[in-house]
């Protein structure tokens, strides 16, 4: 099979496609014929040595996959050859066949194909997660959504739409407000580009508290971090809550004085811990999740593919910040 590798620390241009060995099922994994890849910020983390995980070398990245199960190891039932399964993988997933725990793969619904089923899993299970368990998001309330027509922002405001929230959307330039106004937003703030100083920051929150009015944000969704925070921190509601999520613009320094005036919550969403130390929350939130699609309430956008030897073209997209929805690598 082939295989895009991770070698050497580095960018994506240090990314190699090689053959290599096709994985064996031990018990308890299964072997899956990847069909196709999502491509998210963590892979482009990840093979420069900075994610929370850094899997032995050689690897390769893709945290998400959907495919066809060609092999089971003993002891695995809830899926079987020939079934077509999503998956999230932590790493391993471009790659033509991937060995992976089987308690990892979701049997696919017949009607999904498989790019929706490759950038389904991480970005919905993420913002869900955030929206539900770590925000507490309820019917009638503001939520701002920053990097709102990226992977994980974009699932937010279809999400926050489909829960009865009011979604402001927030990205770098119109085409992209029209995007997450196109998936259920109901207001949309075009940033200016970073970084900012005191008067740049007061005017940024300016723009967010417009947009959101007097009350503020009772929930906001930080996928971007860097000085978009604080703007951010500073239109959240009384007793809001402040979900971070991730840092394509840096990570912050927040003054926490902030939190005491507005009496709101910092919350972190690591939904990869989280859906190791809760499988049974994570397979609730799936289903719904998977009721959601089949209800039409939310569908990936998938804006762009990649063949498997253009893969490392298709995370350096990713990390220019100028990719809408999802980036999808295949193998066919």
């Amino acid at each position: 099979m082939r295989a895009m590798l991770s070698k050497a620390v580095g960018g994506p241009e240090t990314l190699v496609l090689e053959d290599a060995p096709s994985p064996t099922a031990k018990p308890g994994w299964a072997v899956v014929s990847v069909k196709a890849c999502g491509v998210n910020y963590p892979d482009v983390l990840i093979i420069e040595d900075k994610y929370q995980f850094k899997p032995p070398r050689p690897f390769s990245p893709g945290g998400e996959i959907s495919g066809i199960v060609k092999a089971v190891g003993e002891g695995v039932t809830h899926v079987k050859p020939g079934d077509r399964v999503l998956g999230n993988t932590g790493s391993g997933g471009m790659a033509e066949e991937l060995a992976v725990e089987a308690t990892r793969l979701v049997p696919i619904p017949a009607g999904m194909p498989f790019d929706e089923a490759a950038a389904f899993l991480m970005t919905y299970g993420t913002s869900y997660y955030a929206l539900k368990d770590r925000g507490h998001l309820r019917p009638g309330q503001t939520l701002l959504v920053l990097g709102a027509a990226g992977g994980v922002g974009l699932a937010a405001v279809e999400l926050g739409a489909a829960m009865g929230a009011r979604v402001v959307a927030a990205a770098s330039s119109q085409e992209k407000v029209d995007l997450a106004k196109a998936h259920g937003a109901d207001e949309g703030v075009v940033y200016p580009p970073g970084p900012f100083d005191r008067d740049g920051q007061k005017a940024l929150s300016d723009l967010f508290k417009q947009a959101c009015g007097a009350d503020g944000a009772h929930v906001v969704y930080d996928g971007v971090g860097g000085d978009y925070a604080e703007a951010a921190l500073r239109c959240t509601a009384w007793e809001g809550r402040f979900l971070v999520i991730g840092f394509p613009a840096g990570i912050p320094r927040i003054p926490l004085n902030l939190a005491l005036l507005k009496g709101c919550d910092i919350v972190g969403v690591f939904w990869g811990a989280a859906v190791a130390r809760d499988p049974v929350g994570h397979q609730r939130n799936v289903k719904a999740l998977l009721d959601l699609y089949a209800a039409g309430k939310i569908k990936p956008h998938v804006s762009e593919h990649f063949p498997l030897a253009r893969a490392g073209e298709a995370i350096a997209h990713l990390a220019s910040r100028k990719a809408m929805g999802k980036v999808v690598v295949t193998m066919d």
